[in-house]
Protein backbone atom coordinates (compact mmCIF):
# COMPACT_ATOMS: atom_id res chain seq x y z
CA UNK A 1 0.00 0.00 0.00
CA UNK A 2 1.34 3.49 -0.78
CA UNK A 3 4.07 5.43 1.38
CA UNK A 4 2.07 8.35 1.78
CA UNK A 5 0.00 6.96 4.61
CA UNK A 6 3.79 6.28 6.27
CA UNK A 7 4.09 9.89 7.47
CA UNK A 8 0.14 9.77 8.78
CA UNK A 9 1.65 6.63 10.88
CA UNK A 10 4.87 9.23 12.04
CA UNK A 11 2.38 11.86 12.28
CA UNK A 12 -0.10 9.92 14.66
CA UNK A 13 3.14 8.32 16.90
CA UNK A 14 4.47 11.70 17.24
CA UNK A 15 1.16 13.18 18.79
CA UNK A 16 1.31 10.03 20.93
CA UNK A 17 4.23 10.52 22.17
CA UNK A 18 5.73 8.12 21.19
CA UNK A 19 7.65 -10.34 -4.63
CA UNK A 20 4.09 -11.87 -4.23
CA UNK A 21 4.39 -14.68 -6.24
CA UNK A 22 1.53 -13.89 -8.51
CA UNK A 23 2.38 -17.26 -10.63
CA UNK A 24 1.09 -20.16 -11.34
CA UNK A 25 2.19 -23.59 -8.62
CA UNK A 26 2.78 -25.34 -11.85
CA UNK A 27 4.82 -22.74 -13.76
CA UNK A 28 8.38 -23.54 -14.89
CA UNK A 29 11.37 -21.72 -14.05
CA UNK A 30 12.81 -20.78 -17.21
CA UNK A 31 12.83 -17.64 -18.93
CA UNK A 32 10.57 -17.89 -21.36
CA UNK A 33 10.23 -16.46 -24.83
CA UNK A 34 8.06 -13.91 -25.94
CA UNK A 35 4.71 -15.00 -26.60
CA UNK A 36 2.60 -13.70 -29.47
CA UNK A 37 -0.92 -14.68 -27.53
CA UNK A 38 -0.25 -11.84 -24.72
CA UNK A 39 -2.62 -8.83 -25.86
CA UNK A 40 -5.14 -7.31 -23.49
CA UNK A 41 -6.57 -3.70 -23.19
CA UNK A 42 -5.89 -1.54 -19.96
CA UNK A 43 -7.05 -0.85 -17.43
CA UNK A 44 -7.88 -4.01 -16.47
CA UNK A 45 -9.79 -3.24 -13.19
CA UNK A 46 -10.88 0.82 -12.08
CA UNK A 47 -10.29 2.12 -8.91
CA UNK A 48 -8.64 -1.32 -7.84
CA UNK A 49 -4.98 -0.67 -6.29
CA UNK A 50 -2.29 -3.00 -4.78
CA UNK A 51 -3.25 -5.43 -7.47
CA UNK A 52 -2.68 -9.28 -6.82
CA UNK A 53 -3.22 -11.38 -9.72
CA UNK A 54 -2.81 -15.24 -9.26
CA UNK A 55 -3.18 -17.87 -12.05
CA UNK A 56 -4.32 -21.28 -10.36
CA UNK A 57 -3.92 -24.89 -11.53
CA UNK A 58 -8.17 -24.85 -12.10
CA UNK A 59 -7.26 -22.52 -15.24
CA UNK A 60 -8.73 -19.35 -13.91
CA UNK A 61 -6.82 -16.24 -12.77
CA UNK A 62 -8.09 -14.74 -9.32
CA UNK A 63 -7.60 -10.97 -8.57
CA UNK A 64 -8.08 -9.10 -5.44
CA UNK A 65 -7.32 -5.29 -4.01
CA UNK A 66 -7.55 -2.36 -2.37
CA UNK A 67 -11.03 -0.70 -2.49
CA UNK A 68 -11.32 2.83 -2.27
CA UNK A 69 -13.88 2.42 0.49
CA UNK A 70 -11.02 0.24 2.85
CA UNK A 71 -13.61 -1.45 4.34
CA UNK A 72 -13.43 -5.46 2.86
CA UNK A 73 -11.72 -7.78 0.57
CA UNK A 74 -12.81 -8.75 -2.64
CA UNK A 75 -12.07 -11.14 -5.12
CA UNK A 76 -12.92 -12.43 -8.91
CA UNK A 77 -11.99 -15.29 -11.01
CA UNK A 78 -11.92 -15.70 -14.93
CA UNK A 79 -10.47 -17.98 -16.87
CA UNK A 80 -8.30 -14.76 -18.95
CA UNK A 81 -6.78 -12.10 -17.88
CA UNK A 82 -8.56 -9.67 -19.81
CA UNK A 83 -12.07 -10.96 -18.50
CA UNK A 84 -11.45 -10.06 -15.23
CA UNK A 85 -12.59 -6.94 -16.56
CA UNK A 86 -16.18 -7.92 -16.19
CA UNK A 87 -15.96 -11.08 -13.74
CA UNK A 88 -18.36 -10.23 -10.84
CA UNK A 89 -16.38 -9.42 -7.75
CA UNK A 90 -17.66 -11.36 -4.22
CA UNK A 91 -16.72 -9.45 -0.65
CA UNK A 92 -15.41 -12.61 1.36
CA UNK A 93 -14.43 -10.56 4.80
CA UNK A 94 -15.89 -7.01 5.88
CA UNK A 95 -13.77 -4.44 8.42
CA UNK A 96 -14.16 -5.24 11.97
CA UNK A 97 -16.56 -2.61 13.82
CA UNK A 98 -14.57 -2.28 16.11
CA UNK A 99 -10.71 -2.73 17.36
CA UNK A 100 -8.62 -4.25 15.37
CA UNK A 101 -8.82 -4.77 11.62
CA UNK A 102 -11.22 -1.87 11.74
CA UNK A 103 -9.81 0.42 9.41
CA UNK A 104 -7.73 1.01 6.18
CA UNK A 105 -8.00 -2.37 4.59
CA UNK A 106 -4.96 -2.31 2.41
CA UNK A 107 -3.09 -4.80 -0.21
CA UNK A 108 -4.82 -7.93 -0.05
CA UNK A 109 -3.00 -11.35 -1.93
CA UNK A 110 -4.35 -14.36 -2.42
CA UNK A 111 -2.55 -17.49 -2.47
CA UNK A 112 -3.39 -21.46 -2.62
CA UNK A 113 -1.16 -22.99 0.14
CA UNK A 114 -1.54 -26.73 1.18
CA UNK A 115 -5.23 -27.18 -0.45
CA UNK A 116 -6.80 -24.20 1.20
CA UNK A 117 -6.64 -20.11 0.13
CA UNK A 118 -5.25 -18.13 2.09
CA UNK A 119 -5.59 -14.02 2.19
CA UNK A 120 -2.56 -11.51 3.45
CA UNK A 121 -3.72 -8.05 3.90
CA UNK A 122 -3.00 -5.09 6.47
CA UNK A 123 -5.78 -3.06 8.25
CA UNK A 124 -5.52 -0.35 11.20
CA UNK A 125 -7.88 -0.14 14.01
CA UNK A 126 -11.25 1.82 14.97
CA UNK A 127 -9.34 3.63 17.89
CA UNK A 128 -6.01 4.59 15.86
CA UNK A 129 -6.38 3.56 12.26
CA UNK A 130 -2.86 4.29 11.59
CA UNK A 131 -1.62 1.02 13.08
CA UNK A 132 -1.39 -0.50 10.55
CA UNK A 133 -0.63 -4.36 10.51
CA UNK A 134 -0.78 -7.48 8.98
CA UNK A 135 -2.96 -9.80 9.18
CA UNK A 136 -4.09 -13.42 7.71
CA UNK A 137 -7.28 -15.35 6.67
CA UNK A 138 -7.70 -18.87 5.76
CA UNK A 139 -10.59 -20.29 3.39
CA UNK A 140 -13.13 -23.69 4.58
CA UNK A 141 -12.01 -25.32 1.06
CA UNK A 142 -10.80 -25.52 -2.58
CA UNK A 143 -12.91 -23.06 -4.03
CA UNK A 144 -12.29 -19.41 -2.28
CA UNK A 145 -15.60 -18.09 -3.95
CA UNK A 146 -18.12 -20.84 -1.66
CA UNK A 147 -15.83 -21.08 1.19
CA UNK A 148 -16.70 -19.16 4.53
CA UNK A 149 -13.47 -17.60 5.77
CA UNK A 150 -11.71 -18.01 9.03
CA UNK A 151 -9.27 -15.10 10.63
CA UNK A 152 -6.38 -16.57 12.13
CA UNK A 153 -5.40 -13.36 13.26
CA UNK A 154 -1.94 -11.50 13.35
CA UNK A 155 1.22 -12.09 11.62
CA UNK A 156 3.76 -11.24 14.69
CA UNK A 157 6.70 -9.91 14.42
CA UNK A 158 9.81 -9.59 16.64
CA UNK A 159 9.48 -5.74 16.63
CA UNK A 160 5.70 -4.35 16.74
CA UNK A 161 5.55 -1.44 14.62
CA UNK A 162 4.27 -0.24 11.06
CA UNK A 163 3.83 -3.60 8.75
CA UNK A 164 1.95 -4.13 6.06
CA UNK A 165 2.18 -5.79 2.43
CA UNK A 166 2.73 -9.37 3.55
CA UNK A 167 3.38 -11.67 0.01
CA UNK A 168 4.81 -15.30 0.44
CA UNK A 169 6.61 -17.56 -1.73
CA UNK A 170 8.32 -21.09 -1.87
CA UNK A 171 11.75 -20.93 -3.00
CA UNK A 172 14.17 -24.40 -3.07
CA UNK A 173 11.55 -26.36 -1.15
CA UNK A 174 11.14 -23.54 2.20
CA UNK A 175 8.32 -20.89 2.66
CA UNK A 176 8.98 -17.23 2.86
CA UNK A 177 7.04 -14.20 4.17
CA UNK A 178 8.13 -10.96 2.37
CA UNK A 179 6.19 -7.51 3.70
CA UNK A 180 7.35 -3.65 4.45
CA UNK A 181 7.87 -2.49 8.01
CA UNK A 182 9.48 0.43 9.98
CA UNK A 183 12.25 -0.54 11.31
CA UNK A 184 13.23 0.07 15.06
CA UNK A 185 15.63 3.11 15.66
CA UNK A 186 15.32 4.21 11.71
CA UNK A 187 14.21 7.57 10.06
CA UNK A 188 13.08 5.33 6.86
CA UNK A 189 9.09 4.52 6.75
CA UNK A 190 9.42 1.02 5.88
CA UNK A 191 11.98 -1.30 4.25
CA UNK A 192 11.88 -4.44 2.92
CA UNK A 193 11.61 -7.70 5.36
CA UNK A 194 11.90 -11.81 4.79
CA UNK A 195 11.84 -14.51 7.42
CA UNK A 196 10.90 -18.21 7.08
CA UNK A 197 7.10 -19.39 7.83
CA UNK A 198 6.57 -22.20 10.42
CA UNK A 199 2.64 -21.96 8.68
CA UNK A 200 0.83 -19.64 6.89
CA UNK A 201 -0.13 -17.46 9.63
CA UNK A 202 3.39 -17.68 11.55
CA UNK A 203 6.93 -16.51 11.27
CA UNK A 204 9.46 -19.12 12.37
CA UNK A 205 12.81 -17.80 13.59
CA UNK A 206 14.26 -14.34 13.20
CA UNK A 207 13.53 -12.06 9.82
CA UNK A 208 15.63 -10.05 7.98
CA UNK A 209 15.84 -6.92 6.89
CA UNK A 210 16.73 -7.29 2.91
CA UNK A 211 16.50 -3.38 1.80
CA UNK A 212 15.54 0.15 3.10
CA UNK A 213 15.29 3.03 0.86
CA UNK A 214 18.51 5.26 0.12
CA UNK A 215 18.76 6.28 -3.14
CA UNK A 216 16.80 9.76 -4.36
CA UNK A 217 14.11 7.81 -6.06
CA UNK A 218 13.38 5.83 -2.95
CA UNK A 219 12.64 9.29 -0.83
CA UNK A 220 10.54 11.26 -2.88
CA UNK A 221 8.00 12.55 -0.54
CA UNK A 222 8.78 9.62 1.98
CA UNK A 223 11.54 7.17 2.59
CA UNK A 224 9.71 4.40 1.09
CA UNK A 225 10.63 0.19 -0.01
CA UNK A 226 7.42 -1.77 0.47
CA UNK A 227 4.99 -3.68 -1.85
CA UNK A 228 7.87 -6.56 -2.32
CA UNK A 229 7.03 -9.20 -5.13
CA UNK A 230 9.20 -12.40 -6.02
CA UNK A 231 10.03 -14.00 -8.93
CA UNK A 232 12.76 -16.48 -10.35
CA UNK A 233 13.76 -17.25 -13.64
CA UNK A 234 17.27 -17.67 -15.61
CA UNK A 235 19.12 -18.81 -12.45
CA UNK A 236 18.38 -15.74 -10.24
CA UNK A 237 16.22 -14.48 -7.75
CA UNK A 238 14.43 -10.97 -8.26
CA UNK A 239 12.28 -9.20 -5.60
CA UNK A 240 10.87 -5.86 -7.16
CA UNK A 241 9.41 -3.26 -4.31
CA UNK A 242 7.85 0.08 -4.63
CA UNK A 243 9.71 3.34 -3.69
CA UNK A 244 8.81 6.91 -2.41
CA UNK A 245 5.39 8.54 -1.86
CA UNK A 246 2.39 7.24 -3.68
CA UNK A 247 1.78 10.43 -6.19
CA UNK A 248 3.86 10.22 -9.50
CA UNK A 249 7.27 9.76 -7.68
CA UNK A 250 5.65 5.94 -6.45
CA UNK A 251 8.28 3.74 -8.98
CA UNK A 252 9.62 -0.08 -8.72
CA UNK A 253 12.76 -1.18 -7.95
CA UNK A 254 14.93 -4.31 -8.40
CA UNK A 255 16.58 -6.12 -5.88
CA UNK A 256 18.41 -9.55 -7.26
CA UNK A 257 20.56 -12.48 -5.70
CA UNK A 258 21.37 -15.68 -7.41
CA UNK A 259 18.92 -18.55 -7.08
CA UNK A 260 21.41 -20.66 -5.00
CA UNK A 261 22.16 -18.23 -2.40
CA UNK A 262 20.15 -18.40 0.96
CA UNK A 263 17.23 -15.57 0.60
CA UNK A 264 17.72 -14.84 4.24
CA UNK A 265 21.75 -13.61 3.27
CA UNK A 266 21.08 -10.11 2.80
CA UNK A 267 24.66 -9.94 1.29
CA UNK A 268 23.30 -11.58 -1.55
CA UNK A 269 20.71 -9.01 -2.54
CA UNK A 270 21.77 -6.19 -5.12
CA UNK A 271 19.58 -3.15 -5.53
CA UNK A 272 19.32 -2.06 -8.99
CA UNK A 273 20.52 2.02 -8.51
CA UNK A 274 18.08 3.26 -10.57
CA UNK A 275 14.48 2.38 -10.50
CA UNK A 276 12.87 -0.07 -13.16
CA UNK A 277 9.44 1.26 -13.47
CA UNK A 278 8.43 4.80 -13.42
CA UNK A 279 5.44 7.50 -14.35
CA UNK A 280 5.95 8.25 -17.84
CA UNK A 281 4.58 11.57 -19.94
CA UNK A 282 4.64 9.77 -23.34
CA UNK A 283 2.12 7.07 -22.27
CA UNK A 284 0.56 9.15 -19.94
CA UNK A 285 0.77 6.72 -16.83
CA UNK A 286 1.64 7.92 -13.14
CA UNK A 287 2.85 6.28 -10.39
CA UNK A 288 3.00 2.43 -11.58
CA UNK A 289 3.97 0.72 -8.42
CA UNK A 290 2.93 -2.07 -5.93
CA UNK A 291 3.25 -5.08 -8.52
CA UNK A 292 2.42 -8.52 -8.85
CA UNK A 293 3.71 -11.25 -11.40
CA UNK A 294 1.24 -13.69 -13.20
CA UNK A 295 2.12 -15.68 -16.61
CA UNK A 296 0.18 -15.63 -20.06
CA UNK A 297 -2.94 -17.78 -20.87
CA UNK A 298 -0.54 -19.89 -22.75
CA UNK A 299 1.70 -19.74 -20.41
CA UNK A 300 4.72 -18.73 -22.55
CA UNK A 301 5.28 -15.23 -21.26
CA UNK A 302 5.52 -13.50 -17.44
CA UNK A 303 2.81 -10.72 -17.23
CA UNK A 304 3.51 -7.76 -14.97
CA UNK A 305 0.27 -6.55 -12.85
CA UNK A 306 0.49 -3.06 -10.99
CA UNK A 307 -1.91 -0.20 -10.60
CA UNK A 308 -1.22 3.28 -11.57
CA UNK A 309 -3.08 6.63 -12.35
CA UNK A 310 -3.58 8.60 -15.58
CA UNK A 311 -3.26 11.68 -14.16
CA UNK A 312 0.29 13.14 -12.56
CA UNK A 313 -1.30 15.84 -10.10
CA UNK A 314 -3.58 14.77 -7.58
CA UNK A 315 -5.65 16.98 -5.49
CA UNK A 316 -5.48 16.77 -1.50
CA UNK A 317 -4.09 13.36 0.17
CA UNK A 318 -3.20 10.70 -2.29
CA UNK A 319 -4.73 8.07 -0.41
CA UNK A 320 -8.50 9.76 -0.67
CA UNK A 321 -7.95 9.53 -4.57
CA UNK A 322 -9.58 6.68 -5.84
CA UNK A 323 -8.28 6.50 -9.36
CA UNK A 324 -5.64 4.13 -9.09
CA UNK A 325 -6.30 1.11 -11.43
CA UNK A 326 -5.86 -2.61 -12.08
CA UNK A 327 -3.29 -2.81 -15.37
CA UNK A 328 -0.94 -5.83 -16.98
CA UNK A 329 1.17 -5.77 -19.62
CA UNK A 330 3.90 -8.11 -20.82
CA UNK A 331 7.17 -8.46 -18.91
CA UNK A 332 10.05 -8.73 -21.44
CA UNK A 333 13.66 -9.91 -20.50
CA UNK A 334 17.23 -9.00 -22.07
CA UNK A 335 19.81 -10.74 -22.96
CA UNK A 336 21.41 -10.75 -20.19
CA UNK A 337 18.71 -12.86 -18.20
CA UNK A 338 17.41 -9.18 -16.68
CA UNK A 339 13.78 -8.83 -16.27
CA UNK A 340 13.00 -5.75 -18.97
CA UNK A 341 9.89 -4.07 -17.37
CA UNK A 342 9.54 -1.20 -20.19
CA UNK A 343 7.26 1.48 -19.52
CA UNK A 344 4.01 1.63 -18.44
CA UNK A 345 2.12 1.31 -21.76
CA UNK A 346 -0.62 3.38 -23.23
CA UNK A 347 -4.59 2.94 -22.09
CA UNK A 348 -5.94 0.74 -24.98
CA UNK A 349 -4.57 -2.56 -26.46
CA UNK A 350 -1.39 -3.27 -25.21
CA UNK A 351 1.73 -2.36 -27.48
CA UNK A 352 3.79 -5.02 -29.95
CA UNK A 353 6.80 -5.78 -30.74
CA UNK A 354 7.41 -6.62 -34.55
CA UNK A 355 10.09 -9.97 -34.49
CA UNK A 356 11.68 -10.86 -37.40
CA UNK A 357 10.97 -14.44 -38.41
CA UNK A 358 14.20 -15.27 -40.04
CA UNK A 359 16.66 -13.49 -37.73
CA UNK A 360 15.62 -14.39 -34.17
CA UNK A 361 15.85 -12.10 -31.31
CA UNK A 362 15.89 -9.02 -33.45
CA UNK A 363 12.94 -6.76 -33.76
CA UNK A 364 12.16 -3.21 -35.98
CA UNK A 365 12.76 -0.31 -32.95
CA UNK A 366 12.85 3.52 -34.09
CA UNK A 367 16.28 4.65 -34.35
CA UNK A 368 17.60 8.20 -35.01
CA UNK A 369 14.22 8.20 -37.04
CA UNK A 370 14.99 5.45 -38.83
CA UNK A 371 13.06 1.95 -38.47
CA UNK A 372 15.50 -0.84 -38.65
CA UNK A 373 15.95 -4.16 -37.37
CA UNK A 374 18.28 -4.52 -34.18
CA UNK A 375 18.72 -7.38 -31.97
CA UNK A 376 18.51 -7.47 -27.95
CA UNK A 377 17.02 -3.87 -27.85
CA UNK A 378 17.00 -2.80 -24.00
CA UNK A 379 15.29 0.09 -24.78
CA UNK A 380 11.80 -1.27 -25.14
CA UNK A 381 9.84 1.21 -25.94
CA UNK A 382 11.72 2.07 -29.02
CA UNK A 383 10.59 -1.31 -29.99
CA UNK A 384 6.93 -1.24 -28.93
CA UNK A 385 3.89 0.00 -31.74
CA UNK A 386 0.48 -0.01 -31.03
CA UNK A 387 -1.63 -1.38 -34.10
CA UNK A 388 -4.44 1.24 -34.44
CA UNK A 389 -6.98 2.07 -36.89
CA UNK A 390 -5.13 2.57 -40.30
CA UNK A 391 -5.03 7.29 -41.20
CA UNK A 392 -6.37 6.09 -44.38
CA UNK A 393 -9.20 4.05 -43.08
CA UNK A 394 -11.43 1.65 -44.93
CA UNK A 395 -10.28 -1.54 -42.71
CA UNK A 396 -6.33 -0.23 -42.90
CA UNK A 397 -4.00 -0.26 -39.81
CA UNK A 398 -0.96 2.09 -38.80
CA UNK A 399 2.10 1.28 -36.29
CA UNK A 400 2.24 3.96 -33.81
CA UNK A 401 5.25 3.99 -31.90
CA UNK A 402 4.15 4.02 -27.31
CA UNK A 403 7.44 6.12 -26.99
CA UNK A 404 6.76 8.83 -29.48
CA UNK A 405 2.71 9.30 -29.79
CA UNK A 406 1.41 10.51 -32.98
CA UNK A 407 4.59 8.95 -34.62
CA UNK A 408 3.87 6.28 -36.90
CA UNK A 409 5.95 4.13 -39.34
CA UNK A 410 5.45 5.71 -42.98
CA UNK A 411 7.67 5.34 -46.17
CA UNK A 412 9.38 7.78 -47.68
CA UNK A 413 11.03 6.93 -51.13
CA UNK A 414 10.23 3.00 -50.20
CA UNK A 415 12.73 3.87 -46.99
CA UNK A 416 10.67 3.43 -43.49
CA UNK A 417 10.54 5.91 -40.93
CA UNK A 418 9.22 7.41 -37.73
CA UNK A 419 7.34 10.45 -38.66
CA UNK A 420 5.05 12.80 -36.68
CA UNK A 421 1.67 12.84 -38.62
CA UNK A 422 1.13 16.22 -40.44
CA UNK A 423 -2.55 14.98 -41.00
CA UNK A 424 -2.50 14.88 -44.74
CA UNK A 425 -3.62 12.53 -46.89
CA UNK A 426 -0.71 11.63 -48.18
CA UNK A 427 0.75 10.94 -45.02
CA UNK A 428 -2.19 8.83 -44.36
CA UNK A 429 -1.71 6.89 -46.99
CA UNK A 430 2.31 6.73 -46.63
CA UNK A 431 1.46 5.40 -42.82
CA UNK A 432 -1.53 2.74 -43.48
CA UNK A 433 -1.47 -0.90 -44.60
CA UNK A 434 -3.81 -3.77 -44.58
CA UNK A 435 -2.41 -6.68 -42.01
CA UNK A 436 -1.86 -9.84 -43.58
CA UNK A 437 -1.42 -13.46 -42.67
CA UNK A 438 2.26 -13.95 -42.70
CA UNK A 439 3.48 -14.20 -46.06
CA UNK A 440 5.53 -17.14 -44.93
CA UNK A 441 3.73 -17.96 -41.55
CA UNK A 442 -0.15 -17.86 -40.91
CA UNK A 443 0.38 -17.43 -37.06
CA UNK A 444 2.77 -14.40 -37.94
CA UNK A 445 1.42 -10.75 -39.64
CA UNK A 446 2.72 -8.85 -42.58
CA UNK A 447 1.90 -5.40 -43.47
CA UNK A 448 1.05 -4.52 -46.86
CA UNK A 449 1.43 -1.29 -48.42
CA UNK A 450 -2.05 0.80 -49.06
CA UNK A 451 -0.95 3.64 -51.76
CA UNK A 452 1.88 0.47 -53.30
CA UNK A 453 0.07 -2.39 -53.24
CA UNK A 454 2.25 -5.69 -53.40
CA UNK A 455 4.56 -3.78 -51.54
CA UNK A 456 5.19 -5.25 -47.81
CA UNK A 457 7.09 -3.93 -44.87
CA UNK A 458 10.50 -5.56 -45.02
CA UNK A 459 13.92 -5.74 -43.47
CA UNK A 460 16.62 -5.88 -45.74
CA UNK A 461 20.28 -4.59 -44.39
CA UNK A 462 18.55 -4.63 -40.94
CA UNK A 463 16.46 -1.44 -42.30
CA UNK A 464 13.22 -1.35 -42.94
CA UNK A 465 11.82 -0.54 -46.45
CA UNK A 466 8.63 -0.98 -48.75
CA UNK A 467 9.97 -3.47 -50.98
CA UNK A 468 7.77 -5.77 -53.43
CA UNK A 469 7.52 -9.69 -51.84
CA UNK A 470 8.88 -11.13 -54.87
CA UNK A 471 11.14 -13.77 -53.88
CA UNK A 472 11.36 -16.01 -51.35
CA UNK A 473 13.56 -14.36 -49.04
CA UNK A 474 11.32 -11.25 -49.79
CA UNK A 475 8.75 -13.00 -48.47
CA UNK A 476 10.47 -13.88 -45.18
CA UNK A 477 11.95 -10.67 -44.53
CA UNK A 478 8.23 -8.89 -44.22
CA UNK A 479 6.90 -11.51 -41.98
CA UNK A 480 6.89 -10.46 -38.51
CA UNK A 481 5.62 -12.31 -35.09
CA UNK A 482 3.84 -9.99 -32.78
CA UNK A 483 4.90 -10.19 -29.32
Amino acid sequence: MPGYRHARTALSLALSGALTVAFSPSAPAAVRSPSPAVHYTNPIAPQRADAHIVKHTDGHYYLTATVPEYDRIVIRRSPTLQGLSTAPEKVVWTKHATGEMGAHIWAPEIHFLDGRWYVYFAAGSTDDIWRIRMYVLESSGPDPFSSTWTEKGRIRTPHDSFSLDATTFTHGGKRYLAWAQKPPGSDVNSGIYLARLRNPWTIEGDPVLLATPTHDWETRGFKVNEGPAFLVRGGRMFLTFSASATDANYCLGLLTAPATADPLDPAAWRKTPTPVFTSNDATRQYGPGHNSFTVSEDGRSDVLVYHDRWYRDIQGDPLNDPNRRTRVQKLYWNADGTPNFGVPVPDGPTPYRLAAVNRPGHVVRHRDGRAVLERDVTALATSQFRVVPGLAGSGTVSLESIDRPGHYLRHRGFEVWLDRSDGSSLFGADASFRRRPGLTSASAASFESVNHPGRYLRHRDFALRLDPADSPRARADATFDLQ
